[in-house]
């Protein structure tokens, strides 16, 4: 067991009951410090921490897991449960996928969160917070001056998910986190595209260090203007991208008629020369 592990998970009081248990489990996930896919401790280690019985722990995991909370991999451990991924439906993110203007949609409704986000955070966030969120700017930074683009946006996404942590609202936190794995999974647009574009690493990373400054400089009107900014830049960047992609598609298939057209004339003309 890691020192994480036993900060993580304190001992319960002394009726030590799996209602007990089963509670502060459930409040690190909705405060969002255990995320979907964490594996717990195992079995020994959790109850060690909890100071409980195996039992009581067995108990709690079963309800736990009744409750769609938690997973357990027979001989793999106990894991959260992919609630993040319900919030949106299947069926929806499907239709979301087929109509392009479900992403100036999500960018719109991601712009007020950003803001509303940004301007709590700047009033919230507790120092572990703001060392976080400057920890991340760092290896952005690293990214960006070492020419890594996965890297820097993977470190995109971390800062944001900081932002709503920082934030100190369960809502918020949910509703971001979701509208995130939707956008890593290219649901509404190539974010690497958007990426490519000229000029575009640095402006997003100048973005991300105005939404950090303002934040920790306990500036909330600061940190929602920097943060609806960033937001409007990336509507920008997604609608030239999209333009940039059509255009590419467009020119491609000119390409591709241009060289079927020549090669059946071509092909024409060594039919014309054989019968003269």
């Amino acid at each position: 067991m890691t020192d994480d592990d036993e900060k993580l998970f304190s001992g319960v009081s002394h009726s030590r009951t799996a209602d007990e248990v089963v509670q502060q489990i459930e409040l690190l996930v909705l405060d969002g410090v255990l995320r979907d896919g964490d594996r717990l401790p195992g079995e020994r280690e959790l109850a060690q921490s909890l100071e409980v019985s195996r039992p009581i722990l067995r108990d709690a995991l079963k309800e736990l897991e009744n409750r769609g909370l938690l997973v357990s991999h027979h001989g793999g451990g106990t894991f959260v449960a992919d609630i993040i991924g319900q919030v949106f439906s299947n069926p929806i993110i499907d239709l979301i996928s087929r109509h392009a203007r479900a992403t100036r949609d999500y960018l719109e409704y991601r712009r007020e969160l950003e803001g509303l986000t940004a301007e709590f955070a700047a009033q919230r966030a507790t120092e572990t917070d703001k060392a976080l969120m400057s920890r991340i700017i760092e290896d952005m930074q690293r990214a960006h001056d070492e020419a890594q683009p996965e890297d820097e946006l993977l470190a995109d996404v971390e800062f944001h998910n900081a932002v709503g942590e920082a934030a100190h609202n369960i809502i918020l936190l949910h509703t971001m986190r979701a509208c995130y794995r939707l956008l890593s999974e290219g649901i509404f647009f190539n974010r690497k595209a958007v990426f490519s574009l000229p000029n575009a690493r640095e402006r997003l990373l100048e973005q991300h260090v105005a939404i950090h400054d303002a934040i920790l400089a306990g500036d909330p009107v600061g940190a929602k203007t920097a943060a609806q900014a960033h937001i409007d830049f990336v509507m920008r960047a997604a609608d030239e991208s999209a333009r940039a992609g059509e255009w590419g598609r467009v020119a491609k298939l000119r390409l591709i008629r241009r060289d079927g057209s020549r090669t059946s004339r071509a092909g024409s003309n060594l039919r014309t020369d054989a019968k003269s």
